[in-house]
């Protein structure tokens, strides 16, 4: 029999945040390798755009649906209707975030705090806790098995200065996604986490334009150039797949070795 673990065919893959940046670099993958794929973002133009993109990759269907994860209403009613939608839901990747530093950690304000706590560990929570439902139900009728992924960051697990409301979402996002990953083993369900270095995205555009950061940082990172989001098209794949079936409760560092200089 040939080996093909990576064609999705009847898989459904759901990608929050999955209509720009890393989220459509995974979507991008997922689709291309014939999974049913569900994006969830708040802009119903961009989920439009990136629906029709993913359209002309592979032979699964496309679907988005307009949510913010930082409403636990909206969450609970678009997991709903996505399992209806695609009768089943078996990878599910919280990958939805938002960023806000501060001057300083001392001028930081409580603004600031819950601005990346709504949606980085809010809506990964309230997203996660709804899809797990799904596979555990699915599970107890005799089809177990499924994937959770949390998109972290370097800053989880490395000194972010100035950034420590953003931080403190990554590492929390990392170590409930071991959690996961030790509680739900028993349902073949697997866990992990993510972890970006400097990506090229809306969301560090600021940074792309400053030729003082390009010089001092993205030349110290090995592969010498920044991230894209389709560099995280083969790690959404493989995660996706019954290749990883025994992959749990890991942190994948996509960063161009920049973390090991």
């Amino acid at each position: 029999m040939t080996y093909a673990p990576f064609n999705l065919s009847g898989k459904t893959c759901l990608v929050t945040g999955g209509n720009r940046g890393i989220g459509l670099g995974m979507a991008e993958a997922l689709a291309a390798s014939n999974a049913d794929v569900a994006i969830w973002g708040r802009n119903a133009e961009t989920n439009k755009a990136a629906v029709a993109k993913l359209e002309t990759l592979g032979a699964g269907k496309v679907y988005a649906w307009s949510v913010d994860v930082g409403e636990e209403d909206q969450v609970v009613k678009a997991m709903a209707e996505t399992e209806e939608h695609f009768g089943r839901i078996d990878t599910c990747i919280a990958n939805a975030g938002v960023g806000q530093g501060a001057a300083s950690f001392e001028e930081m304000t409580i603004e600031t705090w819950r601005y990346n706590q709504r949606i980085n560990s809010e809506g990964a929570f309230f997203t996660l806790r709804e899809a797990a439902k799904s596979m555990v139900k699915r599970a107890k009728a005799g089809d177990p098995g499924g994937s959770l992924v949390g998109t972290a960051s370097l800053a989880g697990i490395e000194g972010a200065g100035r950034n420590e409301a953003y931080a403190h979402t990554k590492g929390g996002l990392i170590a409930m996604m071991n959690a996961i990953a030790t509680e739900y083993g028993r349902y073949r369900i697997r866990a992990n986490s993510i972890l970006p270095g400097w990506i090229a995205t809306d969301m560090t555009d600021a940074a792309q334009g400053n030729d003082t950061f390009t010089s001092k940082v993205i030349s110290r990172v090995p592969i010498r150039r920044w991230g894209e989001p389709e560099d995280f098209g083969g790690i959404a794949v493989y995660l996706a797949s019954d290749a990883s079936s025994y992959h749990s409760g890991t942190t994948l560092i996509v960063d161009g070795a920049y973390s090991k200089f």
